[in-house]
This record gives C-alpha cells, structure tokens and sequence, in this order.
C-alpha cells in the first residue's frame, strides 16, 4: 500500500492506538515545556524522547522529506537573521562576553552568541517532531469525536476534522494539475531558469486555489443538504474510550513539562540555563 504524504496513515503502534485527544494534551505538554524553557540540557532531552516516539509510530522518511526540507531551511534563515539583527543578545542575557573573532563593524562571533542562537534553533527543531507526531498518526476523524467528548462544539471539532482531511487532497490535485501541465509542455525542472519555473508554478496554484474554493463550495451545500448544525449534538462513528496507555502518555507528558518547570525554577533560578558563570 502506497503510503499518503503528510497526512494520517493507518498502523498498529502503540502512538496509533492512542486516542487523538491524548496525542494532543501530550503535545501540549511538551511544546509548553520545550518553549517555557532554554536550558539546551532540557531541550535536547525532549528532543530524543520526541525522536523515540518517532520512531516507534513507525512514520517513513519519505513521508516528511519535504516538510523536513522547508524546516531546515526556516531554521537556518531565523539562525542568520537572528544574528544580523540583534548580534549581542547572547552577551545581554548571559551577562559576560567571550569573543572568539571578529566578521566586520559590530559583528563579532562570542560564544554567548552562539549558545544562545543554538538553544534556539533546538527550541524550534525539537518542536517539529511532536507536531509530524500528532498529525501522521492522528485520525481526524476519532480527534473530532474527542475534542466533542470533552465539551468542545462539534461543528468546531468537525471544522478540525476536515482540516486535517484537506492535506491529502490539496497533496493529490497539486500532482494531477502539475501533471496535467506538464503534459501540455510545461517545464517544472531543474533545467529551466528560476523566473520561468516561478511563472510557471504559478500555473499550478492558480488552478489549485479555484479547485480548492470549489470544494469548499461543494462541501458546504452538501453539509447544508444534511441538516449539519440543525441539533447541538451529534454520535460520533469513530469515537474512542480512554484506555491506560492514554492515562500512562497523559503522566509522562505532564512529568516532563512539570520536570522542566522545576528546572527553570528551582536549578537554574531563570527560564536561561548559563554555564558561563
């Protein structure tokens, strides 16, 4: 079976098992911990314990390979324009200055600097992985019959569903349009110049948002058509009971964020952990 890219794909793991509104206080916890904090000791920590659950939810590389290519390089433009615009934020916050050389004018690399753009950077890439997580082994549709257990509306749990939905299908028509083009002459490769393959990308997304609005159109009247929103509650196919796998992810989330908070408060007296002093 060809696996979706990006989107939820079926599995018998223990992350898939796992109900999608666990999946989603768990991702609470952590991202809080991983954003409260800059202790790079705390960080990297959740990090490899993020990859472990990576890997145990058995999530192919090709699955992500595009999105893991736009994360790096979103994190190397914020690594750049970070130290571009504020070069001694590092010397500020960690209250000493260590030079190592000088680039030009008032750019000087310090190692304060360099720490501190460093715990940043994991901040951010640690991060990711929670989110591929939640989202390749999330079905949308028992995540909507959770967040509605739980109080939250169903038309906003349903609005989340398709939400989630959409990715593979914005996924299949880009590839049929792009095709489609391609087979009339368009020139998407490598060997064309940048402006010519960014005009013709825009041949690509033009007819992509039409067929999105359109399905958006088609979806609302037949949702329409069905009565949705006509009584406050709704039954749910693919609802799923909390079991102690869930109970058991909910504590070590929770132990980490709180481990994580201790940290910062009661080790290192301030959210920054400074081993220059």
């Amino acid at each position: 079976m060809k696996l979706k890219v990006f989107s939820y794909n079926s599995k018998d793991t223990p992350i898939h098992k796992m109900s999608g509104l666990t999946k989603f206080i768990c991702f609470l916890f952590l991202t809080f911990a991983v954003m409260f904090s800059f202790d790079i000791r705390a960080i990297i920590g959740i990090m490899f314990f993020s990859l472990w659950i990576f890997k145990l939810s058995e999530i192919k590389f090709s699955q992500i390979r595009l999105m893991v290519i736009y994360v790096a390089i979103f994190l190397v433009t914020n690594f750049i324009l970070s130290y571009l615009f504020s070069p001694e934020e590092g010397v500020n916050i960690y209250g000493t200055r260590h030079e190592l050389f000088v680039l030009f004018g008032k750019y000087s690399i310090t190692l304060e600097q360099f720490f501190y753009q460093l715990t940043k950077t994991m901040k951010y890439a640690s991060v990711v992985p929670l989110g591929m997580i939640f989202l390749l082994t999330t079905n949308p549709s028992e995540f909507a019959s959770a967040l509605s257990g739980i109080g939250i509306s169903y038309k906003a749990a349903y609005a989340v569903s398709l939400t989630l939905r959409y990715f593979p299908d914005i996924q299949r028509d880009y590839n049929n349009i792009s095709m489609a083009q391609q087979a009339r002459g368009l020139d998407m490769s490598k060997k064309a110049k940048i402006s010519h393959r960014f005009k013709n990308a825009l041949l690509i997304i033009i007819p992509l948002i039409l067929s999105t609005l359109e399905r958006v159109n088609s979806i609302s009247n037949a949702m329409d058509l069905r009565g949705f929103g006509k009584h406050k509650k709704r039954t749910w196919y693919t609802g799923k009971p909390f079991e102690r796998l869930d109970w058991i992810a909910i504590a070590v989330s929770a132990a980490i964020f709180l481990a994580t908070i201790a940290l910062s408060v009661f080790v290192n007296h301030s959210r920054f952990y400074n081993p220059f002093i």
